[in-house]
C-alpha cells in the first residue's frame, strides 16, 4: 500500500468521542465493578448515529469511574502550534492530518535512514520499518514543508493524542517513543541520529514538538480529566488518565501476566519470559520480554519498560495478516457464493468456511488439505524477521477449480501461512536468546478456532485465550487502575485483571506434516529472492 494520504480529522475526533470510551469503561469496570459488563459487545455497536458516552456508561454510576486508559494504533497525528489540525496530504485537507501506521509513502526516505547504519538502528532489530515515524517525519519535511511541516507544533502518536484530549497535557507514553521514535529509556533523545537524518529541527527546540516530557504506561497524567473532556465523556472531572500504550502493546499487557495454574502447562512453572503475546488482528504483533536486552535480527526492539515495566520488549510482526486473509476470500470467485451460504445460516463467512473444511476433509486431518497448496503471506511486505518491505506474496499449487472447496483450502492455506510466519519469527527469537514455550493469543483473528489451533499445531506450542476477549481493553483498563492508585504497580494489576479462558494444544500427531510444509514454506522466499536476482541480471 501506497500513501493513504492521510486520515480525516474528523476521524481522529470520532476516535476521541466514540470508540475508546468503551477502553475507559473497561477500566472502571474491571477496577470497581463486580462485572465486565462485556465490553466488546459495546465496542463493536457503536455507530456515528449513536452517542457513545450514553450507551458505555448507561446504568453505571459514573462517579465509580477511577480511572481511564487509553490505547490506539502508532499513527502520526500532526498539530499546529495552537493544536489545530495540518494537512498530511498533497491536496492541503487539513482535515486528514494523520499518516496510519500502515501508510508506506516513506519508502525513499526510510531507505536512506537505514543507510546511515546508525547506532539506534539495532534497537529495531537493524532496519528501520516504513512503518516508524521518523520516515513519516523526514516525508512531511520533504514534501510538506509550507503546507504542514513549517506550520507544525506537535506531532503526537495517536494514544499520545487521546491522553493530551484528556488532560491537555502534552507528556509522551514511554511506549510511544520508544517503540516508534527510537527515544531510549535509558538515555532519551539522540541528537546524532536526528541530525543526520535531516530532521535537526526538533534538536534545535529540545524536541517540544515530539515529546520532551516522557511518562511510562500507566503513570498518572496532570490532574485527570480536564472540564472540557469530562463534559465531552459525561464523566466527572478530576478523573485519573494514565499514560497511555500503543494497542498491540496494550494487548500484550492484557493477557500475558494471566495466572496459568492448573492447567497443566509447562509455563506454570517457567518465568513470564517463557510466553509470547500474539495479538493478532488486521495485522499480527509479536512481543516477547525479558530481563536482559535481547538483539533479534529484523525483530523490533529490545525496548526497555515499553509494555511490562522492568523488562525489555522485543516485537516481531506481520503486516495486515487479518487484511490478508479478508483479501484472499473476498478476491475468490466462490466469494458470492460463500456470502449466501453463511448469511442463510446467519454465520460469518469465516465460521461458515471452518464448518465447510470439516465437511469436506472426510477421515484425514483438516490442515492436510492443503498438501499442494502453498502460500508466502508477505502482501505488504515482510516486517519480522526478513525486514524486508519489497517482499511480496506468493501462491503455488492453484487450479482451475473456482468452487467453494477451492475458496476454503486458499482460506485454509493463507490461515497457515500467517502461523508459519508465526514460527518464523519465534525461532528467529529463540536464535538470539529467548525461550517461548507458550503463545497468548488476543485480537479478532483469536476469535477464530482455525487461526488458534493451525498457530498450536504449527509452532508446536499450546495457545491460551483469555477469559475476556477484548485483552487490549483489558490492557488499557489496567494503566487506568494503576493511574488511580488502585494498584501499587503494572504487574500486581496484570496478575489480578488476567484471566485464562481457554488453552488449545496442539495436535503432536500432525507435527511432521507442518514440518514439511514448513520447509517449503522457507523455499518459497528463497525462490522468490532469486527470481528477484534473476530479474534484476543483465
Amino acid at each position: 500500500m501506497g500513501s493513504l494520504e492521510g486520515l480525516r480529522a474528523d476521524i481522529c475526533d470520532r476516535v476521541w468521542r466514540k470508540s475508546l470510551m468503551a477502553v475507559a469503561h473497561t477500566c472502571c469496570a474491571c477496577t470497581m465493578c463486580p462485572r465486565l459488563c462485556n465490553m466488546s459487545t459495546h465496542l463493536v455497536q457503536l455507530s456515528p448515529h449513536n452517542d457513545p458516552v450514553k450507551k458505555v456508561v448507561q446504568g453505571i454510576d459514573v462517579n465509580q469511574v477511577r480511572g481511564l486508559g487509553f490505547d490506539a494504533t502508532c499513527s502520526l497525528v500532526v498539530l499546529d502550534k495552537q493544536f489545530h489540525p495540518l494537512p498530511v496530504n498533497l491536496e492541503g485537507d487539513s482535515r486528514r492530518n494523520i499518516i496510519m501506521w500502515l501508510d508506506h509513502r516513506a519508502v525513499s526516505q526510510v531507505h536512506r535512514i537505514n543507510e546511515t547504519q546508525h547506532s539506534v538502528l539495532q534497537y529495531v532489530g537493524g532496519v528501520m520499518s516504513v512503518e516508524m515515524q521518523a520516515p513519516k517525519l523526514l516525508w512531511l519535511k520533504e514534501n510538506l514543508r509550507e503546507t504542514c511541516w513549517d506550520k507544525a507544533g506537535h506531532f503526537f502518536d495517536l494514544p499520545d493524542f487521546l491522553s493530551w484530549k484528556a488532560t491537555g497535557v502534552t507528556a509522551r507514553s514511554l511506549c510511544s517513543l520508544v517503540c516508534k521514535w527510537t527515544y531510549s529509556a535509558e538515555k532519551g533523545w539522540d541528537d546524532s541520529f536526528w541530525k543526520t537524518i535531516g530532521l535537526e529541527d526538533f534538536v534545535a527546540d529540545n524536541y517540544s514538538k515530539i515529546g520532551n516530557q516522557v511518562l511510562p504506561p500507566g503513570a498518572s497524567l496532570g490532574n485527570g480529566l480536564t472540564p472540557e473532556a469530562a463534559k465531552d465523556l459525561g464523566l466527572p472531572a478530576g478523573v485519573a488518565v494514565a499514560a497511555s500504550l500503543i494497542d498491540a502493546h496494550a494487548g500484550g499487557l492484557g493477557v500475558i501476566g494471566a495466572d496459568v495454574r492448573g492447567h497443566g502447562l509447562s509455563c506454570e512453572g517457567q518465568p513470564v519470559t517463557s510466553r509470547l503475546a500474539v495479538i493478532c488482528g488486521t495485522s499480527s504483533c509479536h512481543m516477547g520480554i525479558s530481563r536482559d536486552p535481547i538483539f533479534v535480527p529484523g525483530v523490533w526492539g529490545p525496548y526497555f519498560s515499553a509494555m511490562v515495566p522492568g523488562f525489555w520488549l522485543n516485537e516481531g510482526g506481520q503486516s495486515v495478516t487479518g487484511k490478508l486473509i479478508d483479501h484472499m476470500v473476498q478476491g475468490h470467485a466462490a466469494f458470492p457464493e460463500l456470502q449466501a451460504k453463511a448469511a442463510a445460516r446467519c454465520q460469518s463467512v469465516y465460521a461458515y468456511l471452518n464448518s465447510h473444511l470439516d465437511l469436506i476433509k472426510k477421515a484425514q486431518p483438516v490442515g492436510f488439505l492443503t498438501v499442494d497448496l502453498h502460500v508466502w503471506p508477505d502482501f505488504h511486505g515482510n516486517r519480522s524477521p526478513l525486514a524486508d518491505l519489497t517482499l511480496k506474496g506468493m501462491v503455488t499449487g492453484l487450479k482451475l477449480s473456482q468452487d467453494l472447496d477451492d475458496l476454503a483450502i486458499l482460506y485454509l492455506a493463507t490461515v497457515q501461512a500467517i502461523a508459519f510466519g508465526t514460527r518464523l519469527i519465534i525461532e528467529a527469537m529463540e536464535a538470539a536468546g529467548h525461550s517461548v514455550s507458550t503463545l497468548f493469543l488476543c485480537g479478532g483473528l483469536s476469535k477464530n478456532p482455525l487461526f488458534v489451533q493451525m498457530h498450536a499445531d504449527i509452532t508446536g506450542m499450546p495457545v491460551i485465550l483469555s477469559q475476556e476477549v477484548e485483552s487490549v481493553l483489558v490492557g488499557a483498563a489496567i494503566l487506568g487502575a494503576c493511574a488511580s492508585g488502585d494498584f501499587a504497580s503494572v504487574q500486581e494489576a496484570m496478575a489480578k485483571m488476567s484471566k485464562v479462558g481457554k488453552v488449545v494444544f496442539p495436535r503432536l500427531e500432525d507435527k511432521r506434516y507442518y514440518d514439511k510444509k514448513y520447509k517449503v514454506f522457507l523455499k518459497l522466499v528463497e525462490h522468490q529472492k532469486e527470481y528477484a536476482a534473476i530479474m534484476k541480471g543483465d
